[in-house]
């Protein structure tokens, strides 16, 4: 009966894919918790608070139906306001918030012109949509906009969508935005910038890389909360008719069950944290230069400038061999492969978060170091 499952399992052992899930051990240099949130007092009071006020774990249904609560509007309002949108729309984690974007709001006759390194969940939109799709060279805006005069030129008449991350998750580099939003206004196009790495790290309060971009017409955000903000979840930032449209025809939203009313109260809090308290986003910032500086001095290794640390090895055995010798002296740190990331390209991926102190980066940089000697 399972045949078919076997084989393709076998495959993935033969070919060194094979992957299963493990409890979560070692010092934390691979979550996306970047400001230690996640399990702070701070947060667990929120949801303390929240469960003695009377806020429902459960919603009990969609939205559309008897699951839209209070708490969700609140924070759907807050979260309109601090990022600066006129609207959010508050959805159970990113992925399906990308997935309703793009299998939604793009029409027949539209061109989507999407990174190639942008997240599976926007590929997975592309696999639903009823438009044109088209991938450019990564971070190349010049590659957005020749995109767009090819279509026009074989007859497109639709509206372009331009697609990308502001912050990479495996490479924690970024577009140039400024660039990318003048090939947006000169073709008449949407925008869609995914700031799951960005929000509350980067930017005034948190606001993300997108930040001068909230509110504009052709700009859609989408921030998650699953990461910096400790807790689930994700938004999407937009015009109120793009709102509106979202509600009424994204399959993702009106099929889904609505998110927990508890977990919407606590991110309410993640969100005031965000805009009225910077000191730990200042120590992340500060844990991220000394980490470019020792990650040079060390190793020997350019540094992204961001709080993820991509550590190219190449092969897929040899990044699986270098995690495993960091897992041994007590780092969680994992090996990315294909199809995460593109053949030839495994590495470490290196998250810096509040979980850690620059003594443990040290250490750790240290310990690299001496694996990178070893493998060469």
């Amino acid at each position: 009966m399972y045949g078919v499952f076997e084989a393709n399992l076998r495959e993935l052992a033969d070919r060194g894919r094979l992957r299963s899930l493990r409890e979560r051990s070692g010092i934390d240099f691979t979550s996306n918790d970047y400001l230690g949130l996640a399990e702070s007092a701070e947060l667990r009071h929120a949801a303390a608070d929240a469960v003695a006020r009377g806020v429902p774990v459960g919603a009990g249904g969609s939205r559309l139906l008897r699951g839209n609560h209070p708490e969700h509007e609140a924070l759907e309002t807050e979260a309109a306001a601090h990022f600066g949108a006129e609207t959010a729309l508050y959805f159970g984690g990113g992925y399906v918030a990308n997935l309703a974007i793009f299998s939604t709001l793009p029409q027949t006759g539209d061109l989507i012109v999407h990174d190639e390194l942008v997240h599976a969940s926007v590929h997975e939109g592309l696999r639903r949509t009823r438009a044109e799709f088209v991938g450019v060279p990564h971070n190349n805006v010049d590659a957005f906009d020749a995109a767009i005069v090819r279509w026009r030129k074989a007859g497109g008449t639709g509206r372009p969508w331009l697609s990308v991350e502001s912050l990479y998750s495996m490479d924690g580099d970024s577009p140039n935005l400024v660039e990318l939003l003048a090939v947006a206004d000169r073709h008449e196009a949407m925008v869609v910038i995914d700031e799951a790495h960005a929000t509350g790290v980067l930017g005034l309060q948190g606001r993300g890389l997108a930040a001068a971009f909230e509110g504009r017409d052709n700009v859609i955000t989408l921030h998650t909360c699953g990461k910096a903000l400790g807790t689930a979840g994700g938004f999407i930032l937009a015009p109120g008719i793009v709102r509106d449209f979202l509600v009424n025809r994204a399959r993702p939203f009106i099929f889904a069950t609505a998110p927990s009313p508890l977990t919407a109260a606590i991110t309410r809090s993640a969100l005031e944290l965000s805009r009225s308290n910077p000191g730990r986003r200042e120590r992340l910032a500060r844990l991220v230069q000394f980490a470019g500086t020792e990650l040079r001095r060390r190793c020997n290794i350019e540094p992204s400038g961001s709080h993820i640390i991509p550590v190219i090895v190449g092969s897929d055995q040899a990044a699986v061999n270098l995690a495993s010798a960091l897992q041994r002296r007590g780092y969680d740190i994992r090996a990315i492969r294909p199809p995460t990331v593109a053949e030839g390209t495994a590495r470490l991926r290196i998250a810096l978060t509040l979980n850690v102190d620059e003594a443990t980066v040290t250490k750790l940089f240290e310990a690299l170091s001496q694996d990178l000697r070893k493998a060469a």
